[in-house]
Order: structure tokens, then sequence, then C-alpha cells
């Protein structure tokens, strides 16, 4: 199907209409103007309240990332923090939030990890991957707890035009990096499907400067990666479809702070490593009730699982978490001017642990609503949410915005929502160093955005916005988590997109004031400035393209005594199809061997940088063969 030509139609149809094409999703994945996660529903990007950016899979190709989170840090507003391998956990900071603070989807269903709030986001294959959406500001109406700073929903590959489409591509690079994947996608009036597979392998680097003898190794990483999506239309108002993404492997780390000993009261040197497993499973049934009403029933099952070893010990843990999730949402055309979204949410948390908990599962079920108004010179957006957790109890959370049409090219949009975070299980049952006394943590934000249709080819986007959260859950004195911390958030992030002589310009930046409220100190590891731009053009089959990313000084530590030196990175990047099945890619990152650190570790009380990569290189071939 000529996605062009749906583009249009898609674009001009109400927010909560359903779309005449039976694989409405399916279409809108693939189109950069389409906007899902805000409401769980597709809409224009534009009509959406929610500060937003996405990347498709043309984007994907053309900007040939790593890993996800190389695509997170071209967003404003988005830093990224990540220590001891490319498979460690990296903290993601959405508009100067932590990343427990933030929701992480895939195909809809939560990924986090309900004993950290972490989501182990970096061992998500992108090759896997048809699109990436980053809201920005808080969600928690839609979604509830852990919506604070933002969303990022990824979806896995799709099916494509009808008859059927392979596709085969092996790529090598720096560190003994190799990456193979292999797919097939196809389908026909009523059914679609994507099969793909991958297998990604590097020798790694040593991340740690001064550290034990055992830490000079380089760090390896697997990763295996397994998707399918299969959606089936059983009449014209009925479709039934399911989603999987599966990603394990091992991944070696450093651990300069060593294993305590409880024996000596030492630290001994250490060569950790863990087997990982992260996975996400959903079910769907999508139906046309009537011209008015369309209903979405979603169940979902996601794994977060991690057994880590020691090559010196016999030294073993193991963290597994599950959770099982139900969504009903209803989208309701009331009449011309005014819309209702109505739903209700349950999902079941659960830990298989080698460390015992007080408590290893728990609960947690929602009702929400939000209303939309739509009039000639003005439109409103209402929204309510309540959540009862098992273990907290309830929870209320309000949004609402005002948009304004200044003229056919501009809006501003005045918002207001509230965000909270759940306690995790290690926050609430971890032995000895937990409080099941804990209260969520609350968020109230405040934005004022911009979006201006500059011409033909130039749009900007910018937000202005304030966010203060309470009873932010810290580690006191006795090695307790407490509710004492509260901080507030200045922000002012623009994206201008524009097409220059035939050249693509993507410029992202963001400026940010976070702050700990009682003590006035900067939040750590957030940088107050952050520049991203893409430049790219196509010449006939020859595609070039360019990155830029400057990020300024931060602080390691809370009391502001460990300071991070700023820095800039350069990227190029190529590609050159030689046929219409055959196309080759190369990329040079990090390109004038820039040395930096996004974080500090600790060793015999000193201070070091974790070491990032240097200049890194990376080959690519991407076979299609025509059927």
């Amino acid at each position: 199907m000529n996605l062009s030509r749906l583009a249009l139609p898609l674009l001009l149809l109400p927010t909560t209409n359903a779309l005449a094409d039976t694989f409405e999703r399916d279409q809108a994945l693939k189109l950069p103007d389409m906007l899902i996660s805000a409401n769980r529903q597709v809409e224009a990007r534009n009509d959406s309240s929610a500060a937003n950016t996405v990347f498709t899979r043309e984007d994907i190709e053309r900007l040939q990332p790593r890993s996800v989170t190389d695509l997170l840090q071209r967003v404003p507003g988005v830093q990224v923090a990540q220590t001891g391998g490319r498979g460690s956990l990296p903290g993601i900071y959405i508009r100067g939030t932590q990343s427990a603070q933030s929701l992480v989807l895939v195909d809809g269903q939560r990924i986090g990890n309900s004993t950290s709030g972490d989501s182990n986001l970096q061992h998500l294959n992108i090759e896997q991957i048809e699109r990436v959406e980053v809201l920005r500001g808080s969600r928690s109406v839609i979604y509830g707890s852990d919506a604070i700073g933002g969303v990022i929903q990824i979806f896995t590959r799709r099916g494509g035009e009808q008859g059927l489409q392979p596709r085969m591509h092996v790529g090598f690079g720096s560190n003994q990096t190799w990456e193979r994947s292999v797919g097939l996608s196809g389908g026909d009036e009523k059914t679609r499907f994507n099969l793909g597979a991958s297998l990604d392998e590097t020798a790694g680097l040593d991340r740690t400067h001064e550290s034990y003898p055992s830490d000079s190794d380089h760090d390896a990483y697997r990763n295996k990666s397994l998707s399918l999506s299969l959606s089936h239309a059983l009449t014209d108002d009925i479709e039934v479809g399911a989603n999987l993404l599966d990603n394990r492997g091992k991944s070696e780390f450093d651990n300069p702070f060593g294993r305590f000993d409880p024996v000596t009261f030492d630290s001994l040197q250490q060569q950790p490593y863990s087997d990982f497993t992260v996975s996400s499973f959903s079910s769907y049934i999508d139906a046309r009730i009537n011209e008015r009403w369309k209903s979405r029933l979603e169940l979902g099952h996601s794994e977060n699982r991690e057994k880590s070893f020691d090559k010196l010990s016999d030294e073993r843990s193991v963290f597994n978490t599950y959770r099982d999730s139900v969504t009903w949402q209803n989208d309701l055309t009331l009449d011309a001017r005014n819309s209702l979204i109505l739903g209700g949410d349950w999902y079941e948390d659960r830990i298989n642990s080698s460390t015992a908990f007080d408590e290893d599962s728990r609960w947690n079920r929602a009702a929400f609503i939000q209303h939309r108004f739509q009039a000639d010179s003005f439109s409103t957006e209402l929204g309510l949410r309540r959540d009862d957790n098992q273990q907290f109890g309830g929870q209320n959370s309000w949004s609402g915005t005002l948009t304004l049409p200044v003229n056919p090219d501009n809006d501003l949009l005045l918002s207001y929502s509230e965000g909270f975070r759940a306690p995790t299980f290690n926050d609430l049952y971890y032995p000895d160093f937990s409080n099941p006394d804990l209260k969520p943590e609350t968020s109230k934000s405040y934005e004022l955005q911009w979006r201006s249709q500059l011409s033909d080819s130039s749009r900007l986007e910018a937000s202005l916005y304030r966010t203060d959260l309470e009873d932010a859950i810290i580690f006191g004195s006795n090695s307790r988590p407490e509710n004492v911390a509260s901080a507030r958030i200045n922000g002012f992030e623009a994206a201008l997109k524009q097409e220059l002589f035939g050249w693509q310009s993507n410029l992202g930046v963001a400026i940010i004031d976070p702050r700990d409220r009682d003590t006035g100190h900067t939040l750590a590891r957030r940088a107050r400035r952050t520049l991203s731009w893409d430049l790219d053009r196509q010449f006939d089959r020859l595609g070039l393209g360019a990155s830029w990313q400057a990020v300024s000084s931060s602080y390691d530590d809370l009391n502001n005594q460990q300071p991070l030196g700023g820095y800039a990175l350069l990227g190029l990047r190529s590609s050159w199809a030689l046929n219409r099945e055959i196309k080759l890619d190369f990329k040079v990152d990090n390109l004038l061997d820039k040395g930096y650190s996004r974080a500090l570790y600790s060793h015999d009380g000193s201070q070091y940088g974790y070491r990032e990569e240097g200049r890194a290189f990376m080959f690519g071939v991407t076979w299609t063969p025509q059927l």
C-alpha cells in the first residue's frame, strides 16, 4: 500500500475517530506525522498535547544508531549516562527526572524492573524496532505510576506491503563488533506478519582507569534477539493481533568497588558478568462498535530476568521480575466537538529472587477518563485517573491542556499535569535496607508550548516548563529509603526541523536547571545544556550525513563536589545503494576521538571517570531480495 497516499486522510481525521483502513496502527507506525503513545490511540502529532519526538524505521536506517540509547540522546531534554560496559544499566534522564521516574513500554507493555525501577532498554536490539516515540512531560493520567518525566515507547517491526519481503543484514566494526540479523515480513488484505532474529556481539573495551587488576580486561557483550508481530482482520470492524520481543544474552562489566568480604571486612577484586533476559508479549483485539465508539482490549506479559556471577568466586545472585497486565480503552466521539477516552488498567508484579523479600508480589488497578473539546478558536483536554495499589493505596492524577491557535501556522498550548511513582520492591521490602511505610513520589508540572510551521519545509517546536517533585525517595543516614527529598526543575527545549539546499536538518537544544530544593544543589548527572544536530542528504543512490552532540558540564554527586567535564562529539555516516536489493552503510562515531565520562567511580579513595568509547567505525551490508 502506498503510505504517502494514506498519510493525508489519516491526518485529516479527528483524533478519536476510528480510521477507515483496516490496519490503522500498522500504517501509522510508518508515518512520522502520527502519534500513538500520548493517548493510546492514533492521532496526528500536532493534535497531541504532549511534547513528543518520533523516530520511524526510515529514521533508524538513516541515522544508523547502534542502540536505543543512541537514538534517545538526539531527543531534546533527554540525557543518557552509562557506566561499566555496553550492557550496563544506563541512567535515562527525561527533563531532569531519574530513570525510575519515566515509563518505558514495548508495544504497550511495561518492561520496567519492579525491584529497581529501571527498564534495561539498553538490551533492546535496534534491528527489531519499527518505531520509537518519546513523550516529554508527565502522562500519569493515561499510564499511572512512573510517567513523571515522560514515556518512551518502542514498537517492534511490522509487516509491510502485500507479498513477502525478506531481509538480511551483516555488520562489522571496532572492538570486534559484529551485527547479524535476518527477517521476513509480508501479508495480504486480511493478515500481516513480521518475523526477525538478530545476534550482536562485541569484545567491548575496558571501561575503568585505576581499579583492581581484574578490571583491566575488555567487557564483552552478546545479545540474541527475536521479534514477531501478527495481525489479522476478522471483519471490516474487528482486528486481532499479537507482538513478541525477546532479548537475552551475556554482559560483562567492571566493578571498581570490589566484593565485600563479611569475614575480613575487606573489599576484594571481582570479575562480574550477568546473563539477562528482557522480553515482552502483548495481544489485542480492536473493535469498531459503531461510528462513534471504538474499543481496544490488550493483554500482556513481560519479564526482566538477571543472573549475576563472579568469575573469581562462587558468588551469584538472581533477580527475576514478571508482570501480567490487562488494559481496556474505549474511544468515544460524542459529537463534532466533544470526544471521550474511558478505560481501565490492571497489572500484577511478581519476584523470584535469591534475596528474600518480605513481599514478592503486588497488584495495581486503575480507571481513567479524558475529555476533549474542540471549538473554532480553542480546544481543551481534561483528564483524571484513579490508581489503587495493593501496597500504597489510592492515588489521583489530574491533567489539563488549553490549546490556542494563534493563526493557521502557530499554536500555543498551556498545560498542567500531575504525576507519581510508586516505591519499588527494593524501596519497600529489600532486607535491612528498605522502608515499608514509604509514600509515592509525586509531581506537579506546568508547561507552555509553541508550535510553528515556519514554511513548507521548516517546523519549530519549543517548550518552557517547570516540574516540582515532592516526597522524593532517597537513602537517609540510617541507610534506609525515606520520603525526604524535594526538587524543582525549570527547563526550556526546542526542536527545529528544516530543509536547507537539499539537506535535511534536525536540531534539538535543551536548557535545564534541576535543583534540590533543600540544598540548592544541582541534581547529579544532569547537564544544564545539551545540543544535538543531525544533517543528512540523499544524492540519488548515495546518502551522506553528520551528527554533532554537545553536552555541558555536570556533577556526579548530590553535594556538587565531583564535577564532570562537558564534551562535544562529531560523527559521520554514509550509505550507498548498489541496486534495488543491496545497500552498504558506513559510519564513524566520535570522529575526533574525544575522551569523556558521563559518570564517576571511587577506587582507593579517589574518583575516576568511566571510559567512553573513542573513535569507532561500523560497516554494514543489507540485502532485501525482491521476490
